[in-house]
């Protein structure tokens, strides 16, 4: 019952801006998804180069920290590990162990990494301009 009258008192205009909300994010990753398939990337692999590439980690030391990465991505640790695994295996990122704490990992860009996060970048900003720029969502 409780849960029936919080949502009688919703305005309908907030689902409806949730929801197109949710369509634009869901139309702009599958854009992102498709200009960057052709050098090998997602738009959560691009994402993941750009923090490293841009960013700087919350302690200044070289890499970041995996759950840094995770707090910026929006990817769950499980799913941002894989996630790296497939681009350090590409030789665009490298692990290694925290000297100050042995159980955590440092991400770093690779110079492989870099170049191509150069090359990509355009295209990425380029499709968030498209997409999210644009006065009325289409």
């Amino acid at each position: 019952m409780a849960a029936g009258k919080a949502e009688a008192g919703t305005p309908v205009g907030l689902v409806e801006q949730w929801r197109d909300i949710l369509s634009l994010h869901a139309r702009t990753m599958c854009e992102l998804d498709r200009e960057l398939h052709r050098h090998g990337l997602g738009a959560s692999d691009f994402e993941v180069l750009d923090v490293l590439a841009e960013g700087t980690p919350e302690d200044s030391a070289s890499g970041y920290r995996v759950q840094e990465i995770a707090g910026q991505v929006h990817l769950s640790q499980s799913a941002l590990s894989r996630l790296i695994g497939r681009l350090e295996k590409d030789g665009l990122v490298e692990r290694g162990m925290c000297s100050e704490d042995r159980r955590g990992v440092r991400v770093c860009i690779t110079a492989k990494g870099r170049a191509l996060h150069t090359e990509v970048r355009p295209l990425q900003r380029a499709v968030l301009s498209r997409m999210l720029e644009s006065d009325s969502p289409a």
